[in-house]
């Protein structure tokens, strides 16, 4: 049963669009769904992004004084959306082809063909185009979609490639409809080329520069991997939001590819074909700013590839945006900066690595001291490799010393207490408890002596102390009694046998086994401490974080 009613005549809007018509934010309008009971209820969508009839809300508006006229970039919206449905790249192409042409293409109707014009002749060709790429990221952005680069990555990728030269190349083997390569490089003079698998959406990433005045760009159809149309491209930077997840990127075809300078990439790692496609087409002292989910920098999988591009100085920087910074997840993503060294002696030596998973997404995206840290290369080839950037930002603020002592003393006292917990005990009489008069846990619990909780058996009655009811049931002799042929071990409490004995040799056993039992859970401190602190001195003596005491 789906939550989307069957399509209404006339056209839909969702509440963002609600609040730009009404030149309200949002959350106004929130509150008037919630204020006023007249509201229009929904007719489509589903509860995180419901859909409204656009005639009831004008006039809801209208009576209420809150409406305006509805302008022609809305009415044009609203009959594309009404024409093709979920198919709006195909409408942004059939209305760009129009604007470019003069003449519509087949199929597209002719409100649209009117809108589209009347919207090009009051405010230019540029603006109409621009305006419906705009709603339409939107529009993706909160349908929860990958289709199109979301404006926060955009932001985050134009932030970190800071300014581009005027005669700069520039490439996107990924491009969609254009939006993160035209939003990067200067509006005149940068040489852009991309390439789109869609073909759709390759001729509108075209178009749309055509009809926003970019002259220099270039746009190929093709799935770049498999059908690399610029072979012969060496850009000065590469901008890349790639595909994600996707588990046949041509592996099997592309096995002796001269791409895989790092390595070839496994069939589950298909973020590193596209990162080092991108390299391939990186001009020496060429850059690359590549998004990536947050996965590929510690996926076993991809351990090698990671060591060979931190080995030869090509990675230089990993920047962990912000969660939300994505269209369709709060989880955090990547962007992975790589260099091309003009030289052998112009790679890099360390890596960066910012990380920004704790701000907030529309917030400032330069980095404050305690959210960056420069790594050796030394430092980052490990066994796991894990380019993680808040593991290396934690490590490298970390104050050893203090650490150090801190963890030197808790160890100290907690290895006094355990000498402590020992109990004092004699040489017996060499007879087993066991050995003697004996009861089953069994006849204890039908006479009513001993309840069973979630864990443990416990003594009910003042003829029975609970620790050595206890510490009985784990004699060697109840061990081998609760133990499977298999070798897996479950407490037996029912089955298991104790001693006879009087409540006062019962509580002087218990005393005993209740010390053994803190020895034990202390010792296993001591244990885990001795680990951490062993760990924590030999890193600290090799980053020069501590130095033996003279």
């Amino acid at each position: 049963m789906t939550d989307t009613p069957a399509p209404q005549a006339g056209p839909l809007v969702t509440g963002s669009e609600i609040a730009r018509l009404a030149g309200v934010t949002r959350a106004a309008v929130s509150n008037w769904r919630r204020r006023y009971g007249d509201f229009p209820s929904p007719i489509g969508g589903g509860a995180n992004s419901p859909l409204f009839d656009l005639a009831e809300v004008q006039a809801w508006l209208d009576r209420q004084r809150k409406g305006q006229e509805f302008s022609l970039e809305v009415q044009l919206w609203q009959a594309m959306r009404g024409a093709y449905g979920d198919d709006m790249v195909g409408g942004l192409t059939a209305v760009a082809r129009f604007l470019a042409e003069g003449e519509a293409p087949e199929g597209l109707p002719a409100d649209v063909v009117r809108l589209a014009h009347d919207l090009a002749a009051g405010g230019g060709v540029a603006e109409a185009v621009s305006a419906l790429a705009e709603r339409f990221t939107d529009s993706v952005r909160r349908a929860g979609s990958d289709q199109v680069t979301s404006p926060r990555i955009v932001r985050a990728v134009r932030h970190f490639a800071g300014p581009v030269a005027s005669d700069a190349t520039l490439f996107d083997p990924a491009c969609g409809i254009g939006t993160l390569l035209l939003a990067v490089g200067a509006e005149q003079g940068s040489r852009c080329y991309g390439q789109e698998a869609e073909p759709r959406s390759a001729l509108f990433s075209q178009l749309r520069a055509d009809l926003t005045g970019r002259t220099h760009v270039d746009i190929a159809t093709g799935d770049s991997l498999r059908d690399d149309r610029w072979t012969d491209l060496k850009a000065d930077l590469v901008v890349c939001d790639p595909p994600v997840g996707e588990p046949d990127w041509g592996r099997e075809d592309l096995l002796l590819d001269s791409r895989w300078e790092f390595g070839i990439p496994s069939r589950a790692e298909g973020e590193l074909a596209w990162l080092q496609h991108a390299y391939a087409h990186t001009a020496p002292g060429g850059r690359v700013l590549m998004v990536l989910p947050a996965s590929v920098a510690y996926r076993k999988a991809g351990r090698r590839i990671r060591a060979e591009l931190v080995r030869r100085g090509a990675l230089t920087q990993i920047t962990a945006l912000p969660s939300g910074s994505a269209a369709s997840h709060a989880l955090p993503v990547h962007i992975w900066h790589l260099r091309r060294p003009q030289t052998l002696g112009d790679a890099a030596t360390s890596v960066r690595m910012i990380d920004l998973t704790a701000g907030d997404p529309d917030g400032s995206l330069e980095p404050s001291p305690e959210q960056t840290a420069e790594v050796s290369l030394i430092d980052l080839l490990d066994d796991a490799v894990d380019l993680t950037p808040g593991r290396h930002v934690e490590d490298s603020h970390r104050d050893y010393a203090i650490e150090y002592q801190a963890i030197s003393a808790e160890l100290r006292e907690q290895v006094r207490l355990l000498v402590d917990l020992l109990p004092a005990l004699v040489a017996g009489d060499g007879l087993g408890s066991l050995d003697g008069p004996t009861v089953s846990v069994a006849d204890l619990a039908r006479a009513g002596l001993v309840e069973f909780g979630d864990r443990e058996p416990v003594s009910v009655s003042d003829q029975l102390d609970t620790d050595y009811l206890r510490g009985f049931l784990r004699s060697a002799a109840n061990t081998r009694r609760s133990t499977s042929s298999s070798g897996t071990f479950r407490l037996d409490g029912k089955g298991a046998r104790i001693p006879q004995m009087e409540i006062v040799e019962q509580r002087r056993y218990g005393a005993a086994f209740r010390m053994l039992q803190e020895f034990e859970e202390r010792a296993r401190r001591v244990v885990e401490l001795s680990r951490d602190a062993a760990a924590l001195a030999r890193d600290g003596l090799d980053n020069g974080a501590l130095t033996p005491e003279e």
